[in-house]
């Protein structure tokens, strides 16, 4: 069975961006903990993880104009906004994938600053695993001048940034095939089921 945390939706601070994805980080790696065994017979729940935990404190929206850099104002408004919803669907399946590794791992955020004025703040934050190497990992965060909440928009791992990374693959799909392309090949990625690390290596090795 798994164990829902919608209920605690609510309590996440979004005016403070330290402790809100301290929060929202460490509540997600608890379910994950708490439904281990679930997961390993049905990866798919990682989707419903993601969905219920991360999702309602990620700047989608914003993601998706940055991943798509100049094209944005470029292509119409209906294709605009196709691209953003199945992108919606696109980071819930990859933060899947990406968080399948987690097993218990201790968790070290870095102190809370003070932020100020700015409307951009990077959290950083180490993956600690006595059996493997550390994982430093980063979120950035933008806060809504309308309300003043604080929503993440990246998550860069070892320097990798996730977004950085989807813009330089979805921008040469787009300028030789169009936004499209890209649509479907995200809506490919969707329709596939999670698969866990373990699973995946096996089938590297096959």
């Amino acid at each position: 069975m798994l164990t829902t945390g919608t209920v605690h939706a609510q309590e996440v601070n979004q005016k403070n961006p330290y402790e809100m994805i301290q929060d929202v980080a460490m509540r997600t790696f608890d379910r994950i903990k708490e439904n281990q065994a679930s997961i390993k017979n049905d990866p798919e729940q990682m989707r419903t993880i993601m969905q219920e935990e991360l999702l309602p404190y990620v700047d989608y929206k914003f993601a998706a104009y940055k991943v798509l850099g100049k094209y944005a104002s470029k292509v119409d408004r209906d294709e605009l906004q196709e691209f953003v919803k199945v992108f919606r669907e696109y980071l819930i399946t990859t933060y899947a994938v990406a968080m399948n590794y987690y097993d218990d791992q201790e968790v070290i955020f870095e102190p809370a600053s003070d932020v100020g004025d700015s409307s951009y703040v990077v959290v950083r934050a180490i993956v600690k695993d006595p059996n493997r190497p550390e994982i430093k990992v980063a979120f950035k965060l933008r806060k809504d001048s309308r309300t003043n909440e604080w929503g993440a928009f990246d998550m860069v791992a070892e320097g990798i940034s996730l977004l950085d990374s989807k813009r330089s693959e979805f921008e040469s799909i787009i300028r030789q095939d169009g936004i499209q392309k890209v649509i479907e090949l995200m809506q490919s990625k969707i329709s596939n089921p999670v698969e866990l690390e373990e699973e995946m290596d096996l089938k590297e090795k096959a």
